[in-house]
């Protein structure tokens, strides 16, 4: 059982698991469902979003707890590496993770990462530009530019 709650933010309403003390996801969602009783560990979290989406530099400090397959874990935890207003490409990330002829499987890992933002699946970017997010370009071109990274 998981307890869900909702965040409005710049680049939409964000849907926020938590199992527990661990996010579980992060996602963008089109509306709020009902929220459940706010525990003080959300308040947490809005805290730190607030600051994040403020355009304050932070290094989020939550357990997390991602789904996925030993591959797309692998990744994910190169990807919580990444400093905050920095980026790397997918040929680097397949390089960190020792096997460099893997490009597009991480970005297929990017695509799949279930805890958006806390994974920063948005600061990996292809050699030529910008490359694809899961939630469109937009969003991701806006994390990016409150983190004041330019391309």
């Amino acid at each position: 059982m998981f307890d869900t709650f909702y965040y409005k933010s710049p680049i939409g309403i964000l849907e926020i698991k938590l199992q527990k003390d661990t996010i579980i996801s992060i996602k963008i969602v089109n509306k709020i469902n009902k929220n459940t009783s706010k525990t003080g560990y959300f308040s947490g979290i809005k805290r730190q979003l607030d600051k994040y989406f403020s355009g304050e530099k932070i290094t989020f400090e939550f357990k997390t707890s991602p789904d996925g397959t030993y591959f797309q874990k692998k990744v994910w935890t190169v990807l919580k590496k990444i400093p905050y207003g920095e980026t790397r490409t997918y040929g680097e990330i397949a390089k960190m993770i020792n096997n460099p002829l893997v490009q597009r499987a991480v970005g297929n890992a990017c695509a799949k990462n279930p805890i958006l933002i806390l994974i920063p699946c948005h600061r990996v970017i292809s050699q030529n530009g910008l490359g694809g997010f899961a939630y469109g370009v937009k969003a991701k071109e806006q994390l990016l530019n409150i983190e004041k990274i330019k391309l």
